[in-house]
C-alpha cells in the first residue's frame, strides 16, 4: 500500500479530513433516506454499514490522524430524522484522540438557537454544520441572522455546504431539493455581516467554483476543503489556486463513506504535483489553524 511522500514519511498518522460522515446507519440510512440512496448511485457505491474501529483503523492506514464528524439535521426540509448531536459526542467521546465533533442544528426549528448554544456549551461539540440544499434554507436570509450571531458569539467554526448536490440525483425532481441554496455567494452575505464567524465551504462549489474561490481570497473568514470529490475532477483552476494565492485556506476532506481514504489520496497523488510545502499545508497545517488544534 502505497502512500504520498508527506505522509509516509510520517511516524504517526498526520493528515486531518474535514469532512466525514458516519459509516452507520444513523446517517446513511436513517438521516439519509431515499435521497442517499440516490447520491450512492451516483458515486458508484453502495449503503453498507461498518462501525468505527473500521473507521479508524481505515484512515490510520493511510497516514491520516484525524476526522471531522459532521453532525446532521435537515428534518424539517426532508422529513427524516436527524443525527442527533447527542450521538455525535458519545463517538467523539468513544474517540478523543481521532474525532473532532461537529453539530448540525436545523435553522428552520424553532429551538435552533437554544441548540446551537446546547452543542458548544453542554456537549462541547467544535462547530457546526450545514447542508443548505438539504435543510432548504437560505443562509443570507435575515431570518438566520441571530443563529449565526450566536454561533459567532460561541466561537466555533462552521461548515457550509458548496455547490450541487448529488442529494436526489436523477430523482423526479430531485426529490424536491433545490441546489440555488448551494451557491457560495449567499455565504458571502453571512461572512461580511459576521467577520469573527469562520466559515469553511464544503467541496469545489461546482459550478460555482470562480464565485468560490474569489470569497475565499476576498473575505479573510473564509476557507474552503476539496472534499467530495476526486482530484482527478477537481477545476484546475482550483487546483492552482490551493498551490499558490489560496495556500493557507484550502484543505483535505473526503466526504467519507461516499469517498473513501485511499482513492481520494491516490487520486491526489496521480494527479497534482504539489511541493511538499503545499502537501502539507493543505493535508493537515491548515486544518490544524482552523480547527485550533
Amino acid at each position: 500500500m502505497s502512500k504520498i511522500p508527506v505522509l509516509a514519511d510520517e511516524d504517526e498518522p498526520r493528515a486531518i479530513d474535514t469532512h466525514a460522515h458516519q459509516p452507520t446507519s444513523e446517517f446513511l440510512h436513517d438521516a439519509g433516506g431515499e435521497m442517499m440512496q440516490d447520491a450512492a448511485e451516483r458515486f458508484g457505491t453502495d449503503l453498507h454499514t461498518w462501525d468505527y474501529d473500521e473507521m479508524v483503523e481505515e484512515y490510520h492506514e493511510h497516514g491520516i490522524g484525524k476526522a471531522v464528524l459532521l453532525g446532521w439535521d435537515a428534518e424539517t426540509n426532508t422529513g427524516n430524522p436527524p443525527v442527533p448531536n447527542e450521538y455525535v459526542a458519545e463517538v467523539r467521546d468513544d474517540y478523543p484522540d481521532f474525532f473532532v465533533g461537529f453539530g448540525s442544528v436545523d435553522p428552520l426549528k424553532d429551538d435552533c438557537v437554544e441548540e446551537a448554544r446546547r452543542c458548544v456549551e453542554d456537549l462541547g461539540l467544535s462547530g457546526f454544520k450545514f447542508q443548505q440544499i438539504a435543510q432548504g434554507f437560505d443562509p443570507s436570509d435575515e431570518a438566520h441572522a441571530e443563529l449565526f450571531s450566536t454561533i459567532e458569539d460561541l466561537g466555533v467554526p462552521v461548515v457550509f455546504h458548496g455547490g450541487n448536490s448529488t442529494l436526489g440525483a436523477c430523482s423526479p425532481g430531485g426529490r424536491g431539493l433545490k441546489i440555488k441554496y448551494g451557491n457560495p455567494m449567499l455565504i458571502d452575505d453571512v461572512a461580511a455581516e459576521h467577520p469573527d464567524l469562520q466559515i469553511l465551504i464544503a467541496h469545489p462549489a461546482f459550478p460555482w467554483e470562480r464565485e468560490q474561490l474569489a470569497i475565499c481570497q476576498q473575505k479573510g473568514n473564509v476557507y474552503m476543503d476539496l472534499s467530495g470529490w476526486l482530484p482527478k475532477y477537481i477545476d484546475e483552476q482550483v487546483l492552482h489556486y490551493a498551490a499558490t494565492v489560496l495556500k493557507d485556506k484550502v484543505m483535505f476532506g473526503t466526504d467519507y463513506p461516499m469517498i473513501r481514504p485511499e482513492t481520494w489520496l491516490s487520486s491526489f497523488e496521480e494527479h497534482t504535483n504539489f511541493s511538499e510545502e503545499i502537501q502539507r499545508k493543505l493535508l493537515w497545517e491548515n486544518a490544524e489553524a482552523f480547527l485550533g488544534l
